[in-house]
Order: C-alpha cells, then structure tokens, then sequence
C-alpha cells in the first residue's frame, strides 16, 4: 500500500472523483494535496468526510502522550469534549498556535493566564503550555516536545484548522504534509520521525457548529485570518445593531455608554446600523453589500444577558467581539447550527 506523502490517504489511480487519486504511479502525493500545494485549489471537498468516532476511537486505542494543537484565535472551537477522559489521565502537551492573529501590543503572558484559567474550568491539567508565533523558533519546543515524550509516541491532536500539519511541517523544516485553510486537508493517521521521537500526525476532529462548516469553502479566505488582524473599536450611547458581512447581526440595548471591540478578519466588512434600519438594510444589501453568506439562510437568535465587566462574545470559526459598560441585553443572529459562547474577556 503506496500512502499519500502530504495527507496519510491511500493513493489509487482509478477513479479521479475519490480521495487519493493521482493519475502518476510513481507520485508520492495525490492529486488534492498536489492541487492544494501549488494552486490552492481543492479539487473536491473533503471536509465531512472524515469519520470522526473512528478518529477519536484510533486517538483513544493508541499508546502515546498527547500534543494538543488549539487555535488561540478560535479557542473555544477548538475544544475536544470527546477526549476530556484521556486528556485528565494521559500525559498532555498544549500548543497554542496562531499568536501571530492578535495585535503585537497583547502580551504572550496574558494569552498564557487565558488559556491556564480555561483548561482549569474544564479540570484539564496539562503538563507543559506554550503559545506559538509563526514567526519564532521552535527549536526549543522541538526540544521540549522530546523531553516530554520521554521515548514514547507522541499523537498529535485537534480540530480541523488548528494547525497541526503547519506546526509538524516547522518541526521537520520541511513542508512534507499538506497545510491548508481547508478542513479535511489530512485525511488519515501518519507516522513521522523527527529528532528521534516518532509523531502521528491525525486527521483534524470535524469543528461542530462552527461557521467554517456553514460557509462555502471558496469563502473561508473571508472569514479566516492569516496575519494580525485590526481591532476595530466602536463606542455607542443607544441602541446599537451591527452586521458582520452576510453571517451575523450583534443588538446591543443599553441607555448608557459602551465599548464594542471587533475581533474578526479585517476584511469582513462591518456595518453600524440604529436596530429599527436593520431589517431593511438586510434585505436591500444582503449578497451584496453584506457578504459573504452561508450556504442555508436559515438564522436563530440568541438572547444573553450581559455577565462580566468585560465580556467576550465568540461566534465560533467568525472570531469575537468584546464589549464593556453598562450593556442591558444582547441578541446575537447567526446561521442555525453555530454556536455563540460567552466568556470573561480574554483580553
């Protein structure tokens, strides 16, 4: 059995509308992955074909400490409920990738206090931190992760789009495995040996009730950063309504000031509206104006009543909006099947 060099699939040379077809008998990557490398261009969409109770069962069957790979910027997205057991029982490395997304004024300490304060809520102790730039070293973590592994494999974990191939690509300081925007880009289990200590990288776990499922995967490169973002920052006295591109109006109720700070790709455009214009400007501008959109135009509403000083609202694969001040009530419309959590500032 030949298996694809970028993304662990089985290569064949029969049927070109499958996974791991690749017309050459001597390539060592499939058609996607090459695809993918040179042209961005996925070919065909991958990502729920990935079956995800056999993913977490394989996870599960294995010896070895775990490398979790989580997405700063998409934190709670990242989380893997499925595994809560293994993570309290086996050895747990955390990577926090995409620091690079968050503005440089943001301390790499504070993001650290985030993360500690949310894995303990969730009574997962790991044995070792760190947040990862694309732009340093990882000769030290390379270094780290050995120690850590004391002999053993170490599996390395996450949801799709966290980054996992990209990091393994850095430690190798290769670019072997396929890395992409796409969730489904690594299709089954690879075992890799850098520095002595024997990795398998995994097919990235489906991100449930994220709008990276609900979009169309030309439309990702809207919604996903790939560099520092901007923080956009509105101060408001009233009534407030504001629409995030064709995916998401945030009503804010307040009689008093407030701060709204914007975390999400710049170029997903932001349109401030008093809430009575609201339904009008949807419908005259929505597709056009307000983009991207879902694949379904079936909305749900969300009501929450504001419950720390400084509070985050994350619509999971779209970023977050903090906000401050004396906020009544907040109603937040996405497509249905995302999920909006509220939290205590990360920032």
């Amino acid at each position: 059995m030949t298996i694809c060099k970028g993304c662990g699939i089985e290569l064949q040379h029969t049927d070109s509308k499958k996974p791991g077809y690749t017309p050459k008998e001597d390539s060592v990557y499939c058609q996607r992955c090459f695809r993918i490398m040179h042209y961005d261009d996925i070919v065909f969409s991958l990502r729920e074909a990935i079956d995800k109770k056999k993913v977490l069962q394989t996870i599960q069957s294995q010896d070895g400490k775990l490398l979790w790979i989580i997405d700063l910027y998409d934190f709670e997205s990242s989380m893997i409920d499925e595994l809560k057991e293994e993570f309290q029982k086996r050895d747990v490395f955390v990577v926090c990738t995409k620091r690079d997304i968050f503005p440089k004024s943001i301390k790499k300490e504070k993001l650290l206090s985030f993360v500690q304060r949310e894995l303990k809520k969730r009574k997962i102790t790991p044995k070792k931190i760190e947040i990862l730039s694309l732009k340093e070293s990882v000769e030290s973590l390379r270094e780290e992760i050995k120690d850590f592994s004391k002999g053993k494999k170490v599996i390395v974990i996450g949801r799709a789009n966290v980054g996992k191939s990209t990091l393994l690509n850095r430690l190798m300081e290769k670019k072997d495995l396929t890395s992409s925007r796409y969730p489904g880009t690594t299709q089954d289990f690879l075992e890799l040996n850098i520095d002595g200590v024997t990795y398998v990288d995994t097919p990235g776990i489906e991100i449930e009730n994220s709008m990276i499922m609900k979009v169309k995967e030309e439309d990702l490169i809207k919604i996903l950063p790939t560099k520092e973002i901007s923080t956009r920052i509105y101060q408001i006295h009233e009534n407030q309504t504001f629409i995030l591109g064709g995916l998401a109006l945030l009503d804010f109720e307040t009689k008093e000031e407030a701060s709204i700070v914007f975390y999400q790709k710049d170029e997903l455009g932001i349109q401030r509206s008093k809430p009575e214009r609201k339904e009008e400007l949807w419908k005259n501008h929505y597709g056009e104006l307000f983009t991207p959109i879902p694949m379904k135009k079936e909305f749900e509403t969300i009501v929450h009543d504001k419950e720390y000083e400084k509070e985050d609202i994350v619509i999971h694969g779209l970023g977050f909006v903090c906000i401050s001040g004396l906020i009544d009530k907040i109603c937040v419309t996405v497509p249905k099947g995302v999920t909006v959590t509220f939290r205590k500032a990360m920032i």
